[in-house]
């Protein structure tokens, strides 16, 4: 990744208009990573433990999208589907990227499938993860994320809903996170993101199910268990719709898959994003 004493500040591009931050690492067909919505969310915080294993294979590039992280967020910016797909698609344009396998998370996950739902072309193969962009009542575990006040009692509860596993949930990973969202102009943007009531925001990141049905993309599908921000159901519910679908559910993991299982993540995704994989009509891998 980009050499700097801040590892989560890699290169920048311009991207629809906005100047973005984004980590580069490996050579090869390229894959982009779309971080999901937490408060101080980077995509170096989300990715951090994938990049260097992905890029063993493939060129990883993962960008903060606008209102997150290192990313310009320009005066009057509008947050909403328009505004991120169109700078993910202008991030591809940017690079000269005529098409690339895109990896979302959460949040980023219904980036992820708009994007190829509204340009299949620009899209190789695609990897939802703990995914939003299904209809789903907003459970209380995303509307605690989405209405985070900062302060280190709250990031700890927040980390507690995040992960299954509390070996992961320290009291400085917590305030290290803490930190990360109290950054100039992190929390006001983010504050402005998803006011109540939420379940409007979840509404509005839904992809129709006959747009679903009609990606021409192998499609893998990621998802815990025991996820208590993004329920279990969404997963199934793209079983159910993607026709070039596999999917993996992960036992004792909550929503941060690629955190709490982060070695059998890599080996997923390689598997499935190098030329063999993804041919499997309709697999469940459970």
């Amino acid at each position: 990744m980009a050499g700097s004493d801040r590892p989560e500040i890699g290169a920048s591009v311009s991207a629809a208009g906005i100047t973005t931050n984004y980590l580069e690492a490996g050579s090869g067909s390229p894959v982009v990573l779309v971080h999901g919505s937490g408060p101080g969310v980077t995509a170096y915080a989300n990715w951090r433990l994938t990049i260097p294993g992905l890029a063993t294979r493939f060129r990883v590039l993962a960008p903060d999208m606008v209102g997150f992280g290192f990313t310009e967020r320009p005066p009057g910016v509008a947050y909403g589907m328009e505004t991120w797909v169109g700078q993910l698609l202008g991030f591809l344009d940017a690079l000269g990227l005529e098409r690339a396998s895109v990896v979302g998370n959460s949040f980023g996950g219904a980036l992820a499938l708009r994007l190829a739902a509204q340009h299949p072309e620009r899209v190789h193969r695609l990897v939802l993860m703990g995914s939003v962009g299904v209809p789903f009542p907003i459970t209380p575990g995303l509307d605690a994320v989405w209405g985070y006040q900062p302060s280190v009692a709250t990031m700890r509860a927040l980390l507690d809903v995040f992960a299954h596993s509390r070996e992961l949930v320290t009291d400085e990973l917590a305030q290290v996170r803490y930190e990360a969202s109290v950054q100039p102009g992190f929390q006001e943007a983010f504050a402005a993101m998803f006011p109540a009531p939420r379940q409007r925001w979840v509404d509005a990141m839904v992809t129709p199910d006959e747009e679903i049905a009609r990606l021409p993309h192998p499609t893998l599908v990621v998802h815990g268990r025991d996820d208590r921000v993004i329920p279990l159901a969404n997963a199934l519910h793209l079983l159910d719709v993607v026709p070039d679908v596999r999917l993996h559910v992960f036992g004792r993991c909550g929503h941060w898959t690629q955190i709490e299982h982060a070695d059998a993540f890599v080996r997923l995704l390689i598997d499935f994003l190098s030329p063999a994989g993804g041919t499997q009509q309709g697999g469940t891998d459970r």
